[in-house]
């Protein structure tokens, strides 16, 4: 949103909340800077996307009809805009300051930051917890978690291109999302697969490109008594393990060498040994190979080897 635009919002807020009777559209147009330079027509779409926008946030804007004026009158009602007086125990308190501790470096961490502002602002003794031993935080690196995280609480289906594991094709799906959790340090989507026709959970890291909303908020129902962490969890032999083949540059990795099932050294004046290794997570194993550099390349399988393509990528673009 613009900062044109959050001024003109604020200033129609503040001037319906002031007002002491209804006022037209008209006058609205004259007491709130940002309507006075359109014409007419701009002007009356403007003012409903705005009064729309409002209402979308819960900012209740009442509309009076008087029978001996000829236009509808607009205010806001501050028993219906103020909030009741909150009362919180010690402990709901605390909570309160621990869960805005752990979104800190998230990307909710202002909204969480400026609810326990108005909270304070209101007299409720709700403070961040600092200054442990111990701190709480949530990593949300991926960039689908903000668009996911708005679909799951507006119940609204999204689209998105998502690479299976073990698979270099990319699929576009649709789904309708569930909740979004966290396993063994990674998050995932779940939610009805609209075309599998059944849920499914989706790792967030192996989305591709930007998550676009489908349909209107409030679509999604979401089934009663479902066990999200269930859906997630993996059988309990884990992930099918499988090999990958590399090949390593002779006196160094001595690391990946130990953990490698078959050495094969290298013949002539290359410098290099192929070697085996068992692997069930192309992301793990691409996160352990990049950190050894120009030292080790990936021959197979595809997914490791572009899931260590796409890391360094990575960083070469961080460092640029």
């Amino acid at each position: 949103m613009s900062r044109r635009k959050t001024e003109r919002l604020l200033n129609l807020v503040i001037c319906l909340l002031a007002t002491r009777r209804p006022l037209s559209a008209e006058q609205i147009r004259q007491a709130v800077p940002g309507y006075d330079r359109d014409g007419d027509e701009a002007f009356q779409r403007m003012f409903e996307r705005d009064k729309n926008e409002l209402r979308e946030i819960g900012i209740p804007i009442d509309v009076v009809r008087d029978p001996w004026e000829d236009e509808p009158g607009y205010r806001i009602e501050r028993e219906s805009y103020e909030l009741p007086e909150i009362h919180l125990e010690p402990d709901e308190a605390a909570v309160l300051g621990l869960a805005a501790q752990v979104w800190q470096r998230a990307s909710l961490a202002e909204a969480a930051s400026g609810a326990l502002l108005k909270l304070r602002a209101g007299g409720v003794a709700a403070e961040e917890a600092g200054g442990g031993a111990l701190e709480l935080r949530v990593d949300t690196r991926d960039p689908a978690f903000p668009a996911l995280w708005d679909a799951v609480r507006d119940r609204r289906a999204v689209r998105f291109d998502y690479r299976g594991a073990g698979s270099e094709s990319v699929r576009t799906r649709t789904v309708e999302p569930w909740g979004v959790v966290s396993r063994r340090g990674r998050w995932y989507l779940i939610g009805h697969d609209r075309d599998r026709a059944a849920s499914r959970a989706f790792r967030l890291s192996r989305i591709a490109g930007q998550v676009a909303p489908v349909g209107r908020a409030g679509d999604v129902e979401v089934p009663q008594g479902v066990d999200l962490r269930a859906l997630v969890g993996f059988p309990d032999e884990g992930p099918e393990e499988r090999t990958a083949t590399v090949r390593v540059r002779r006196g160094c990795c001595e690391g990946l060498r130990q953990k490698a099932v078959l050495v094969e050294a290298g013949t002539g004046e290359d410098g290099w040994d192929t070697m085996t290794l068992r692997f069930s997570d192309p992301e793990r194993l691409a996160g352990w190979v990049a950190t050894m550099g120009a030292g080790v390349v990936v021959l197979d399988p595809p997914d490791a080897r572009e899931s260590v393509i796409r890391r360094l990528k990575g960083a070469l673009a961080g460092q640029a």
